[in-house]
């Protein structure tokens, strides 16, 4: 079920009366339950069978808290329980995503050095979602056994917290300390941002369904299908409108998710800050996909050290974590150089600024900081290169291919530039704007709010073509 489908309209209009009617009759058990049954639901539209593995993926985080809640006296056991817990989180993580890709790198190993018989392939099934339900069901633990939670939590709730359908299939990552607290009381309807949900909804429903889906399917697809045959501005405005595509992409199911889920009485943090105004990619990192960069840094970064062990061990754990975080992305290689770039430079920009790299572009010149950005922007669309390829042979095909100065463009027209412009546009606006609009609309009845948006929606339903393609980050 994609959201800015009419199926999920439907589905939405089911659950949100039926939620609220709960709470508001005091039933906030029934309330849970009643979102628990509806993500569940959710996710068996992919498939009912992989439903089970995310329960799986619950219980084994559940049965690992309460281990961890049980042995608060004995430190050793706790720290044992945990490893276990992590390793068997990562242990199917691992299976579902990485068998298929071992196993052909493997094999072939094995027939160039003529040794042994090959692997078996087994067609192994990625489930939507794994990465992120993967995540929160160790940052649940992990939460837990530092004490940045109080006390494991019951069943119903650790499933409310990793099932949650706005955030289940794409992020953002919500961490258990933040959100489980939530859980403890109703959601409040007086404190329910009516307009900013809507806003939020609105918004990414245009970034997804008329700004990425034209660019991907007028320009980035043909440009990243066959650049051989392509000249290089046609090129380097595919590059350039990937780089719009997936941020309208993947900002758009933020957006949409944290609106829909603030409609419900709940808050997800902010996944996306302007990340293409960023003036090095330390700071583009404190930007894009914020949930995920925290992530890494807290259940990754530091657990390896962090900073704590002199700069060479340093500079190795922002690497390491930059290559494991590619690597989460997808089974490629092309995903281990696109983790290994941003590795590689965030460790040239610590060699050179050491810890306030994401902090320097405050110190310079107006130039500088111009520099700064076009510099940052265009290392990231190098990087995409590889992040968007089908393979890493077919991102170095294109990088060649932007010597083909001789070839006249093709593909770009006024529209397309518009678009890109638009997404570039955007990055410079103020950070606060959604929340300007939002206190104009908080004046206005809600009825009326609901009404613009539906207005809205089907305005951008039509001006959007046929059907909705899946998010990018849906095969993550």
């Amino acid at each position: 079920m994609i959201f800015p489908t009419l199926n999920f309209m439907l589905f939405y209009l089911i659950v949100w009366p039926l939620s609220w009617a709960a709470v508001l009759a005091n039933r906030h058990l029934l309330h849970k339950l009643l979102i628990v049954s509806a993500s569940y639901v959710f996710y068996a539209f992919w498939s009912w069978k992989l439903a089970f593995l995310l329960f799986g993926s619950v219980l084994l985080n559940w049965s690992v808290g309460r281990l961890i809640g049980m042995l608060a006296a004995r430190p050793v056991l706790r720290r044992i329980v945990l490893g276990l817990g992590v390793t068997a989180n990562l242990g199917l993580l691992g299976f579902f995503k990485y068998y298929g890709w071992f196993s052909e790198e493997l094999n072939t190993l094995l027939v160039a050095w003529q040794v042994g018989r090959e692997l078996p392939l087994l067609e192994v099934v990625l489930p939507i979602g794994i990465s992120f339900y993967t995540f929160q069901g160790i940052s649940y633990i992990v939460d837990l056994y530092r004490g940045d939670l109080d006390r494991p939590r019951p069943l119903v709730d650790v499933m409310f917290f990793i099932s949650f359908f706005p955030h289940l299939v794409a992020g953002p990552i919500v961490r258990a300390a933040a959100f489980l607290p939530q859980l403890e009381r109703p959601p409040n309807p007086q404190r329910v941002f009516v307009s900013l949900g809507v806003l939020l909804i609105v918004w990414g429903v245009f970034k997804k369904a008329i700004v990425a889906n034209w660019l991907a399917v007028l320009l980035v697809d043909k440009v990243f299908f066959d650049p051989t045959d392509l000249g290089t501005l046609d090129i380097l405005a595919g590059v350039y409108a990937y780089a719009i595509q997936i941020y309208c992409d993947f900002s758009a199911y933020s957006d949409i998710a944290i609106g829909v889920a603030a409609l419900l009485g709940y808050r997800f943090q902010r996944n996306f800050n302007q990340p293409y105004r960023a003036q090095s990619l330390t700071d583009f990192w404190r930007r894009w996909h914020m949930s995920l960069s925290s992530w890494l840094r807290d259940y990754l970064y530091i657990p390896l050290g962090g900073s704590r062990h002199g700069r060479v061990r340093t500079y190795l754990n922002l690497f390491l974590t930059m290559v494991l975080g590619g690597i989460w992305h997808g089974a490629a290689w092309k995903f281990v150089v696109w983790g290994a770039l941003h590795g590689g430079m965030l460790v040239v920009e610590r060699m050179i600024w050491g810890a306030k790299a994401a902090d320097v572009p405050a110190g310079r010149t107006a130039i500088g900081r111009v520099l700064g950005v076009l510099f940052t922007f265009h290392f990231v669309c190098l990087c995409w290169v590889f992040f968007r390829a089908s393979s890493l042979e077919s991102a170095l095909t294109l990088l060649g291919a932007l010597g083909n100065t001789q070839i006249a463009p093709v593909l770009i027209t006024p529209f397309l530039a518009c678009l890109v412009a638009f997404g570039m546009l955007i990055q410079f606006t103020p950070p606060d704007t959604l929340q300007r609009l939002d206190r104009i609309y908080h004046w206005v009845p809600t009825w009326v709010v609901g009404l613009v948006a539906g207005f809205a929606i089907l305005l951008i339903d039509m001006a959007g073509g046929d059907g909705s393609a899946p998010f990018i980050y849906f095969q993550f």
